[in-house]
């Protein structure tokens, strides 16, 4: 099977981004920097799988 690993590394940052912008506009609105750090921690989650498939 022909993973895209460097292209869901991309999107990956993207997401990561994403994620830190929208921290930063909410003003300290409490739901929204919950669920960014939510985001963020799955990112991190991913960022470490797809940092193993590039190493394999």
């Amino acid at each position: 099977m022909d993973y895209k690993v460097k292209e869901m590394a991309k999107q990956i940052a993207v997401i990561k981004k994403s994620a830190i912008k929208l921290k930063e506009l909410s003003c300290g609105i409490q739901a929204v920097d919950k669920n960014t750090e939510r985001i963020l921690a799955s990112v991190k989650m991913l960022e470490i799988n797809i940092s193993d498939l590039i190493k394999v």
